[in-house]
């Protein structure tokens, strides 16, 4: 957690950025890089749709997710992605069950570092 699931993008490119975009995404968001989960997502289009980004993720301060969407777009559009849409899809950290039993807490650096 958190996952960043990409649609429409090369999956050669995605294997070679994977680096550069868990290590920016953890450092902004203040998370180990070993829980930046990174997914392509295959789909078939009915209609004609961008390629998209899109972020499942606990809820942190805009500016957070600001910050999140710009530095990921940078990374995506040097590499020919310019018209990616990003977008995050919130999760409640009450309603996230992992081995059946909702957390109690968010991860992140601090809880890292002293584990």
């Amino acid at each position: 957690m958190p996952f960043l699931r990409f649609k429409g993008v090369e999956k050669a490119l995605l294997k070679e950025i994977a680096p550069a975009l868990i290590d920016e995404f953890s450092h902004i968001a203040a998370i180990p890089k070993e829980i930046v989960k990174i997914e392509l997502l295959s789909i078939e289009q009915i209609t004609d749709t961008p390629p998209s980004l899109e972020i499942f993720m606990f809820q942190r301060e805009k500016e957070k997710h600001d910050a999140l969407a710009s530095r990921l777009y940078s990374l995506l559009s040097e590499h020919g992605y310019k018209n990616i849409h990003i977008f995050f899809v919130m999760l409640t950290h009450s309603l996230y069950y992992k081995e059946g039993s909702p957390l109690t807490e968010i991860p992140s650096l601090k809880q890292s570092v002293t584990s």
